[in-house]
């Protein structure tokens, strides 16, 4: 099978690099730009035609959708651009598929969710509420993609960090490390999710969708949770850093959402429900601090 990669050099796109090593896959990496001594495949996802060429001319039977505009302060004044990457990109890359007969892995995010108040875990077939321009425009191409009609699964994530690219660990390492006092909010409550882990997730459905080869349809198409296990508030997460890091100096304290003023309001419990990826595709998902340790263990940023 021929999967296209897009978003290959960021979070994510860089983990499926990592685990597509030990598959009998072909894969082609693609972003916007090519770093230097990474092999990267030019592709402009907002292009129809130059998405429609690339799928044809490579034999296309999968793409993972990894790109988005995540920039969620700086998307409330940019909804033109992030409307383009996060709605009309992924109908243009599912209509591609469905051309071919091919599936759409698109990654979306619990900011779906935040506009209604809750404390469980949410579900797959819980209405969207989402309270910002970049909720609404992962929502949107959520359904664009199933209005188009091809073979989609949908991974919903959130928390996503990796040792690629900028994130929150990386954040408060240099934070707890460098500052003597830090305020951390404790008022949002959800679940780290290491990228390593949502790539392998992602494998596991693209082995799943080979092993089934549909003729008609793929019978495990839908909308489904990733996140590591576990729930926590970004103090908690923060005090774990600083933990595994050895940062005992810096002085992390809780405090309100309301004391970091931003221009779009963030979920407050945006805990996910993975069951049905579970028993679908018979994942194996980590804890979150064992996650952690992993990951900050591959940056050398453990404590030793």
């Amino acid at each position: 099978m021929n999967i296209l990669v897009t978003g290959a050099n960021g979070q994510l796109g860089n983990e499926m690099r990592i685990v597509s090593k030990d598959t009998d896959y072909q894969y082609v990496f693609t972003d916007v730009v090519a770093p230097e001594g990474v092999e990267t495949t030019i592709l402009d996802i907002t292009d129809a035609e130059a998405v429609h060429r690339m799928v044809k001319d490579n034999g296309i039977g999968c793409i993972v959708n990894c790109a988005a505009y995540t920039n969620v302060d700086k998307a409330e004044g940019d909804e033109a651009l992030c409307r383009k990457l996060n709605a009309d990109a992924p109908k243009i890359l599912a209509e591609a598929m469905k051309e071919v007969g091919g599936l759409l892995i698109q990654i979306s995010t619990d900011y779906v969710f935040g506009g209604d108040p809750y404390n469980t875990p949410c579900r797959e077939d819980q209405k969207g509420t989402p309270t910002g321009v970049y909720g609404a425009t992962k929502l949107e191409g959520e359904k664009n993609i199933m209005g188009v009609g091809c073979d989609y699964v949908i991974l919903r994530t959130a928390w996503l960090y990796s040792e690629f690219g900028h994130n929150f660990v990386k954040t408060m390492l240099n934070l707890t490390a460098t500052k003597p006092q830090l305020n951390v909010v404790f008022d949002q409550a959800g679940t780290p999710t290491y990228a390593y882990d949502l790539a392998l997730a992602i494998r596991a459905v693209l082995d799943d969708y080979a092993a089934e080869a549909p003729k008609t349809g793929y019978s495990k198409a839908g909308i489904y949770h990733f996140s590591n296990e576990g729930v926590c508030s970004w103090y908690d997460f923060t005090k774990k850093i600083a933990e595994l890091a050895g940062h005992t100096a810096c002085d992390i304290r809780p405090c309100h959402s309301n004391e970091f003023p931003s221009p779009v309001k963030r979920p407050a419990y945006s805990v996910l429900d993975k069951t049905k990826v579970k028993e679908t595709f018979g994942i194996n998902i980590p804890y979150w601090t064992d996650s952690l340790r992993k990951c900050m263990e591959n940056m050398g940023a453990l404590k030793h």
